[in-house]
Protein backbone atom coordinates (compact mmCIF):
# COMPACT_ATOMS: atom_id res chain seq x y z
CA UNK A 1 0.00 0.00 0.00
CA UNK A 2 1.36 3.43 -0.37
CA UNK A 3 1.44 5.52 2.39
CA UNK A 4 0.19 9.27 2.22
CA UNK A 5 2.40 12.33 2.57
CA UNK A 6 2.07 13.03 6.39
CA UNK A 7 2.53 9.34 7.01
CA UNK A 8 5.86 9.43 4.82
CA UNK A 9 6.75 12.57 6.83
CA UNK A 10 6.01 11.06 10.35
CA UNK A 11 8.51 7.58 9.74
CA UNK A 12 11.08 10.05 8.44
CA UNK A 13 10.86 11.96 11.93
CA UNK A 14 10.50 9.09 13.62
CA UNK A 15 13.68 7.31 11.77
CA UNK A 16 15.63 10.81 12.16
CA UNK A 17 14.94 10.98 16.06
CA UNK A 18 15.99 7.33 16.95
CA UNK A 19 19.64 8.32 14.66
CA UNK A 20 20.17 11.07 16.78
CA UNK A 21 19.05 8.52 20.30
CA UNK A 22 22.18 6.14 18.81
CA UNK A 23 21.10 3.07 21.15
CA UNK A 24 17.79 2.74 22.65
CA UNK A 25 16.13 -0.02 24.85
CA UNK A 26 12.61 -0.28 23.93
CA UNK A 27 10.17 -0.98 26.64
CA UNK A 28 8.84 -4.15 24.12
CA UNK A 29 5.07 -5.24 24.86
CA UNK A 30 4.04 -6.83 21.68
CA UNK A 31 1.57 -4.68 20.84
CA UNK A 32 1.69 -2.31 17.37
CA UNK A 33 2.76 0.65 19.17
CA UNK A 34 5.89 -0.72 20.19
CA UNK A 35 6.11 -2.89 17.69
CA UNK A 36 6.61 -0.13 15.22
CA UNK A 37 9.11 1.41 16.99
CA UNK A 38 11.16 -1.62 17.77
CA UNK A 39 10.97 -2.45 14.12
CA UNK A 40 12.12 1.69 13.48
CA UNK A 41 15.24 1.63 15.84
CA UNK A 42 16.26 -2.03 15.16
CA UNK A 43 16.29 -0.56 11.23
CA UNK A 44 18.13 2.42 12.13
CA UNK A 45 20.81 0.92 15.02
CA UNK A 46 20.67 -2.32 15.00
CA UNK A 47 22.24 -3.84 17.56
CA UNK A 48 22.02 -0.76 19.16
CA UNK A 49 18.55 -1.18 19.90
CA UNK A 50 17.27 -3.62 22.36
CA UNK A 51 14.20 -4.86 22.88
CA UNK A 52 12.66 -6.04 26.92
CA UNK A 53 9.61 -7.25 27.51
CA UNK A 54 8.36 -7.56 31.86
CA UNK A 55 7.35 -10.97 32.57
CA UNK A 56 5.19 -11.07 35.43
CA UNK A 57 1.56 -12.33 36.17
CA UNK A 58 0.11 -9.81 35.11
CA UNK A 59 0.82 -10.46 30.94
CA UNK A 60 -0.72 -13.53 29.21
CA UNK A 61 1.01 -15.53 27.68
CA UNK A 62 -0.10 -15.25 24.76
CA UNK A 63 0.97 -12.26 24.79
CA UNK A 64 4.25 -13.22 26.16
CA UNK A 65 4.57 -15.79 22.99
CA UNK A 66 3.94 -12.74 20.50
CA UNK A 67 6.79 -10.77 21.86
CA UNK A 68 8.57 -13.54 21.34
CA UNK A 69 7.40 -14.12 17.65
CA UNK A 70 7.88 -10.57 16.88
CA UNK A 71 10.79 -9.57 18.11
CA UNK A 72 12.68 -12.38 16.44
CA UNK A 73 11.08 -11.57 12.84
CA UNK A 74 12.14 -8.29 13.29
CA UNK A 75 15.59 -9.65 14.31
CA UNK A 76 15.94 -7.44 17.58
CA UNK A 77 17.63 -8.56 20.72
CA UNK A 78 15.28 -9.20 22.94
CA UNK A 79 15.81 -9.80 26.64
CA UNK A 80 13.60 -10.61 29.32
CA UNK A 81 13.14 -8.97 32.92
CA UNK A 82 11.09 -10.52 35.61
CA UNK A 83 8.68 -8.21 38.01
CA UNK A 84 6.30 -8.73 40.22
CA UNK A 85 4.24 -6.37 40.75
CA UNK A 86 1.81 -7.47 43.39
CA UNK A 87 4.79 -7.74 45.66
CA UNK A 88 3.82 -3.74 45.81
CA UNK A 89 0.96 -2.93 48.51
CA UNK A 90 0.72 0.39 46.37
CA UNK A 91 -0.23 -1.80 43.39
CA UNK A 92 -2.28 -4.45 45.04
CA UNK A 93 -4.58 -2.05 46.31
CA UNK A 94 -5.46 -1.26 43.33
CA UNK A 95 -6.58 2.24 43.54
CA UNK A 96 -6.17 5.02 40.53
CA UNK A 97 -2.43 5.44 41.07
CA UNK A 98 -2.26 1.37 40.13
CA UNK A 99 -0.73 2.21 36.47
CA UNK A 100 1.53 4.76 38.00
CA UNK A 101 3.38 2.25 40.80
CA UNK A 102 3.55 -0.84 38.44
CA UNK A 103 5.24 1.54 35.44
CA UNK A 104 7.40 2.97 38.39
CA UNK A 105 8.47 -0.88 39.27
CA UNK A 106 9.45 -1.47 35.26
CA UNK A 107 11.14 2.05 34.51
CA UNK A 108 13.32 1.38 37.37
CA UNK A 109 13.84 -2.02 36.30
CA UNK A 110 14.83 -1.04 32.93
CA UNK A 111 17.27 1.90 34.02
CA UNK A 112 19.50 -0.80 35.37
CA UNK A 113 19.62 -3.32 32.40
CA UNK A 114 19.76 0.33 29.87
CA UNK A 115 23.06 1.41 32.58
CA UNK A 116 24.25 -2.14 32.34
CA UNK A 117 24.23 -2.17 28.38
CA UNK A 118 25.16 1.08 28.37
CA UNK A 119 22.25 2.25 26.48
CA UNK A 120 21.83 5.94 26.15
CA UNK A 121 17.53 6.26 26.16
CA UNK A 122 14.77 4.19 26.89
CA UNK A 123 11.68 4.32 24.84
CA UNK A 124 7.83 3.25 24.84
CA UNK A 125 4.99 2.94 22.77
CA UNK A 126 2.98 5.66 24.18
CA UNK A 127 1.47 7.89 21.09
CA UNK A 128 -0.64 10.67 21.09
CA UNK A 129 -4.04 9.09 21.58
CA UNK A 130 -3.05 7.32 24.89
CA UNK A 131 -3.23 10.95 26.19
CA UNK A 132 -7.09 10.95 25.92
CA UNK A 133 -7.39 8.05 28.13
CA UNK A 134 -6.99 7.98 31.79
CA UNK A 135 -3.07 7.02 32.21
CA UNK A 136 -1.06 7.72 35.57
CA UNK A 137 1.54 5.60 33.81
CA UNK A 138 2.77 9.02 31.62
CA UNK A 139 3.86 10.59 35.14
CA UNK A 140 6.20 7.94 35.68
CA UNK A 141 7.48 7.67 32.39
CA UNK A 142 8.64 11.39 32.63
CA UNK A 143 9.86 11.00 36.22
CA UNK A 144 12.07 8.52 34.25
CA UNK A 145 13.30 10.26 31.25
CA UNK A 146 11.59 7.24 28.79
CA UNK A 147 10.95 8.83 26.13
CA UNK A 148 8.02 8.46 23.45
CA UNK A 149 9.05 8.76 20.01
CA UNK A 150 5.58 8.19 18.31
CA UNK A 151 4.46 11.11 20.18
CA UNK A 152 7.24 13.22 19.42
CA UNK A 153 7.22 12.20 15.63
CA UNK A 154 2.83 12.85 15.93
CA UNK A 155 1.52 9.78 15.31
CA UNK A 156 -1.70 8.81 16.32
CA UNK A 157 -3.54 5.28 16.42
CA UNK A 158 -4.56 5.04 12.72
CA UNK A 159 -0.82 6.46 11.67
CA UNK A 160 0.56 3.43 13.99
CA UNK A 161 -1.48 1.42 12.16
CA UNK A 162 -0.79 2.61 8.76
CA UNK A 163 2.45 2.81 8.95
CA UNK A 164 2.64 -0.85 10.16
CA UNK A 165 0.65 -2.11 7.40
CA UNK A 166 2.99 -0.51 5.08
CA UNK A 167 6.16 -2.15 6.75
CA UNK A 168 4.55 -5.39 6.62
CA UNK A 169 4.08 -5.89 10.13
CA UNK A 170 2.23 -8.92 11.05
CA UNK A 171 0.35 -7.16 14.07
CA UNK A 172 -0.44 -4.07 12.22
CA UNK A 173 -4.12 -4.82 13.03
CA UNK A 174 -4.13 -6.44 16.30
CA UNK A 175 -6.72 -5.26 18.72
CA UNK A 176 -5.63 -2.74 21.75
CA UNK A 177 -4.56 -4.81 24.77
CA UNK A 178 -3.62 -4.21 28.25
CA UNK A 179 -2.59 -5.77 31.17
CA UNK A 180 -4.52 -8.27 32.76
CA UNK A 181 -4.31 -6.38 36.22
CA UNK A 182 -6.67 -3.56 34.06
CA UNK A 183 -9.28 -6.31 34.22
CA UNK A 184 -9.98 -5.86 38.04
CA UNK A 185 -12.34 -2.39 38.30
CA UNK A 186 -10.48 0.02 40.94
CA UNK A 187 -11.25 -0.51 44.42
CA UNK A 188 -11.27 -4.81 44.58
CA UNK A 189 -7.92 -5.85 45.07
CA UNK A 190 -5.57 -7.69 43.31
CA UNK A 191 -4.55 -11.07 43.51
CA UNK A 192 -2.46 -13.38 41.80
CA UNK A 193 -6.07 -15.88 41.67
CA UNK A 194 -8.34 -13.44 39.99
CA UNK A 195 -5.35 -12.70 37.41
CA UNK A 196 -5.00 -16.11 36.20
CA UNK A 197 -8.93 -16.94 36.12
CA UNK A 198 -9.10 -13.96 33.97
CA UNK A 199 -6.66 -15.04 32.00
CA UNK A 200 -7.71 -18.57 31.33
CA UNK A 201 -11.39 -17.33 30.78
CA UNK A 202 -10.27 -14.52 28.17
CA UNK A 203 -8.20 -17.80 26.42
CA UNK A 204 -11.34 -19.72 26.25
CA UNK A 205 -13.24 -16.57 24.48
CA UNK A 206 -10.49 -16.03 22.02
CA UNK A 207 -10.24 -20.29 21.26
CA UNK A 208 -14.02 -19.62 20.28
CA UNK A 209 -13.03 -16.98 17.53
CA UNK A 210 -13.65 -13.84 19.61
CA UNK A 211 -11.31 -11.01 18.39
CA UNK A 212 -11.67 -8.52 20.65
CA UNK A 213 -12.22 -9.88 24.48
CA UNK A 214 -12.00 -8.77 27.94
CA UNK A 215 -13.14 -10.55 31.03
CA UNK A 216 -13.65 -7.95 34.18
CA UNK A 217 -13.14 -9.62 37.57
CA UNK A 218 -16.24 -8.24 39.90
CA UNK A 219 -15.34 -10.12 42.79
CA UNK A 220 -15.98 -13.54 41.23
CA UNK A 221 -18.54 -12.10 39.02
CA UNK A 222 -16.79 -12.31 35.28
CA UNK A 223 -17.93 -9.99 33.24
CA UNK A 224 -17.69 -10.80 29.56
CA UNK A 225 -16.70 -8.25 26.90
CA UNK A 226 -16.59 -8.52 22.83
CA UNK A 227 -16.27 -6.49 20.40
CA UNK A 228 -19.63 -4.85 19.82
CA UNK A 229 -19.81 -6.32 16.70
CA UNK A 230 -19.38 -9.68 18.26
CA UNK A 231 -22.06 -9.73 21.16
CA UNK A 232 -25.00 -10.80 19.34
CA UNK A 233 -22.76 -14.10 18.32
CA UNK A 234 -21.77 -14.31 22.31
CA UNK A 235 -25.19 -14.46 23.10
CA UNK A 236 -26.02 -16.67 20.54
CA UNK A 237 -24.00 -19.39 21.39
CA UNK A 238 -23.65 -18.83 24.95
CA UNK A 239 -25.64 -21.73 25.63
CA UNK A 240 -24.93 -24.74 22.86
CA UNK A 241 -21.19 -23.80 23.75
CA UNK A 242 -21.14 -24.47 27.52
CA UNK A 243 -19.09 -20.67 27.54
CA UNK A 244 -20.82 -20.32 31.44
CA UNK A 245 -20.29 -23.24 33.04
CA UNK A 246 -17.05 -23.48 31.66
CA UNK A 247 -15.68 -20.32 32.72
CA UNK A 248 -17.24 -21.19 36.39
CA UNK A 249 -15.09 -23.67 36.31
CA UNK A 250 -12.29 -21.79 36.50
CA UNK A 251 -13.38 -19.95 39.73
CA UNK A 252 -15.76 -17.75 39.31
CA UNK A 253 -19.07 -17.44 40.72
CA UNK A 254 -21.28 -16.04 38.21
CA UNK A 255 -21.25 -14.83 34.24
CA UNK A 256 -22.37 -11.67 32.96
CA UNK A 257 -22.24 -10.19 29.52
CA UNK A 258 -21.95 -6.62 28.70
CA UNK A 259 -24.09 -5.83 25.81
CA UNK A 260 -22.41 -2.94 24.59
CA UNK A 261 -19.21 -4.62 23.93
CA UNK A 262 -15.20 -3.62 24.39
CA UNK A 263 -14.79 0.10 24.88
CA UNK A 264 -11.58 1.20 26.76
CA UNK A 265 -12.65 2.82 30.02
CA UNK A 266 -15.32 1.01 30.79
CA UNK A 267 -13.97 -1.22 33.80
CA UNK A 268 -15.33 0.58 36.26
CA UNK A 269 -19.17 0.72 34.85
CA UNK A 270 -21.80 -1.89 34.73
CA UNK A 271 -23.85 -2.34 32.01
CA UNK A 272 -24.91 -5.97 32.21
CA UNK A 273 -27.71 -8.98 31.60
CA UNK A 274 -27.45 -12.04 33.78
CA UNK A 275 -27.25 -15.63 32.74
CA UNK A 276 -28.76 -16.79 35.80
Amino acid sequence: MSLTTHITQKLAALGTMVDRMQSVLVAFSGGIDSTLVLHVAHDRLGPDAVAVTSVSATLPERERLDCERLARRIGARHLWQTTDQLALPAFALNDATRCYHCKTDLYSALNRIRLELGLCQIVNGVQQDDFDDDRPGLLAAREWSVRSPLVEAGFKKADVRTAARHLGLPNWDKPAAACLSSRIPRGLPITYESLARVEAAESLLLEEGFRQVRVRDFGGVARLEVGAEEVRELLTILPSRDIERRICALGFESVEVDREGYRPGKANERSLISLR
